[in-house]
């Protein structure tokens, strides 16, 4: 049913040609990531992602996770995959080498996991949230706790989560009421009950490593309350072999609309005697160390909306080829191929243009995220640090709002073929729908955009960015290219409509958040069509270069098209929601207290 082959070629172009792979391979620690050993990866890591998770996607959505006696059990094959997963060393890709990780790029990771998204995203879930804990305990964890739990989560022996949300709290952090009660050893006991736990519970590995956000009993009020513990399914002796069951129990999963073969549990700690912990770091800073697994959950969940954009496009593209229906507009009096019909070449190219900008944009943030790690300069580590932040939201907020569009329209392209369980294009929208939702919502992601990096710091840090989009756009100028020429034509008024409405933020924000607040996600959809169109731009003026320079591979004056129907289709809406921002701020403001 479901068939899935990594676009392995336009993969490789925007690592080396956008993400600057080349450059990043010189940082320290990175220099083992060659262009050989990249593309050995990439390219085994689609035979796994094709072979082995892709043909258990579909059954997998069928059969659904199931829960007994506090206990998961996932789909057939589910737990035999992982096993496979592990064995291949594809869990610790990207982690430090101290602990048993390959240390590989994070960009390079990045492509990797857009591969086990797109093949089957509820598989997927699961290393992604462990690797989240992986990296939040290797920054934040104490040399015990390091030495006690990295090894194996790095291996894939143990898995982690990060509960955060509570029945009464929702998205408000500031609301929970789990309990930490220290016992005098340096261990706490954890009481209270937490819920949308991706892989509380499963059978996939020997022991699970919950991070729990807790106050302990002195904790003030608030945020600044909140401590970040360790609180494992079962206790580790200190010879690293398995003691007691802890006081941790999923006790129901959520019914859901999609990503049925993931797990998402009802976590209780503490029902009996209480869940035995240890604090991470300080008391009452635990949101600081939650964010970083937040963070890393955030970029993740914005390659799901990649990756699901691409599953659909390939899905519909392969539908689009082989379905005769109606005859073509002129020239055939015989049935033709869907594919032939204007409308429908009108919406593939829409689904591949807008996921190749998704692609192009969140491979550089990557590669700006590994440079901002491991650079020697401090001060370019800081500015790269300040890019990634600024860019997250997006990566997170616009990928996975137009990973949901391109996903209805890829159902769309199948007619009512689409509306049909069996073919399987109706489960990529199903699943997609939570992207959009889970780590922050969108709007969340875009009220943190313009205030936290956009006012905060008057527009200092997004002013970087408008500068080398500037950079490119005079390139494009300078090209007698007529396809660059309009690309750059376009770009140009994105810029112009960008720096309207990061002006309109900066001046407004201080003294009226609540009407430039109604524009937040209009502008991270804008953020997120000029970035997307910057990096299509810098990939056709590569792709010119080549071809003038005598490259007669048919991909690169496809990747020329794409930008050029990128720049005509989706950034002609920046001058509009530039307009929406600036201009439509106060009266639908007004308007909606005069409804509401």
């Amino acid at each position: 049913m479901s068939t899935y082959n990594a676009p392995l070629k336009d993969m490789l172009f925007v690592l080396n040609e956008i993400a600057d792979l080349a450059e990043i391979a010189k940082l320290p620690g990175y220099e083992e990531a060659t262009p050989d050993l990249v593309e050995a990866v990439l390219e085994e890591a689609n035979k796994f992602a094709s072979g082995v998770l892709a043909p258990i996607n579909w059954s997998g959505d069928r059969e659904g996770a199931k829960w007994k006696d506090k206990a998961v059990t996932t789909p057939a094959g589910f737990a035999a995959a992982y096993q496979q997963f592990v064995d291949g060393g594809w869990n610790g890709l990207s982690c430090d080498p101290e602990h048993g990780g390959q240390g590989m790029p994070k960009v390079l990771a990045a492509a990797v996991n857009e591969m086990w998204r797109s093949a089957n995203i509820a598989f997927a879930l699961c290393p992604m949230l462990t690797n989240g804990a992986i990296e939040a305990l290797e920054l934040c964890g104490s040399p015990e706790q390091k030495s006690q739990y990295l090894p194996n989560m790095i291996a894939g022996k143990w898995t982690g989560t990060m509960n955060l949300t509570e029945p009464q709290a929702g998205s408000d952090l500031a609301a929970i009421r789990t309990r930490a009660v220290p016992q005098g050893d340096g261990t706490y006991k954890v009481f209270g009950q937490k819920i949308f736990i991706t892989y509380g519970d499963h059978d996939f590995t020997e022991n699970t490593i919950h991070l729990v956000l807790a106050r302990t009993p002195d904790a003030p009020e608030g945020v600044k309350g909140i401590s970040l513990f360790v609180v494992p399914k079962f206790l580790v002796n200190d010879d690293g072999s398995l003691g007691a069951r802890n006081d941790a129990y999923c006790v129901s999963i959520e019914h859901k609309l999609g990503i049925h073969a993931s797990p998402t549990c009802v976590m209780a700690f503490g029902d009996g005697e209480g869940a035995i912990g240890t604090l991470v770091g300080k008391e009452n800073e635990g949101l600081k160390y939650m964010f970083i697994m937040m963070n890393a959950a955030r970029f993740g969940v914005g390659l799901e909306g990649l990756s699901l954009g691409e599953a659909a496009y390939q899905k519909a593209a392969t539908f689009a080829r082989e379905r005769i229906q109606g005859r073509a507009i002129e020239g055939s009096a015989a049935s033709v191929a869907i594919i032939q019909h204007p409308d429908v070449r009108r919406m593939l190219m829409d689904m591949r243009s807008r996921t190749e900008a998704m692609r192009a944009l969140a491979y550089w943030v990557a590669g700006v995220n590994d440079i901002a790690a491991r650079h020697a300069d401090a001060a370019t580590r800081q500015s790269n640090q300040a890019l990634v932040d600024l860019l997250i939201p997006i990566v997170k907020g616009w990928s996975t709002e137009t990973g949901n569009a391109l996903t209805y329209t890829g159902v769309q392209v199948h007619g009512g073929m689409g509306f049909i369980e069996e073919t399987g294009a109706a489960q990529f929208m199903r699943d997609a729908r939570i992207t959009t939702i889970y780590e922050g919502t969108t709007g969340i992601q875009a009220n943190d955009l313009i205030g936290r990096k956009i006012a905060r710091d008057g527009g200092a840090t997004i002013a970087v960015l408008l500068a080398a989009m500037s950079v490119t756009n005079d390139e494009l100028k300078s090209q007698s290219n007529a396809d660059l020429r309009v690309i750059g034509n376009a770009l140009a008024g994105g810029i112009e409509a960008l720096q309207a409405a990061v002006n309109y933020i900066v001046a407004n924000y201080g003294k009226d958040v609540r009407t430039v607040a109604l524009g937040a996600v209009p502008f991270l959809h804008l953020l997120g069509t000029v970035a997307g169109g910057w990096v299509l731009a810098r990939s056709a003026l590569v792709a010119a270069a080549k071809i003038t320079a005598g490259e007669t591979d048919p991909f690169f004056a496809a990747k020329i098209i794409t930008a050029r129907y990128f720049a005509e289709h989706s950034m002609v809406a920046a001058p509009g929601l530039a307009q929406e921002i600036v201009a439509g701020g106060a009266s639908g403001l007004a308007l909606a207290e005069d409804l509401f």
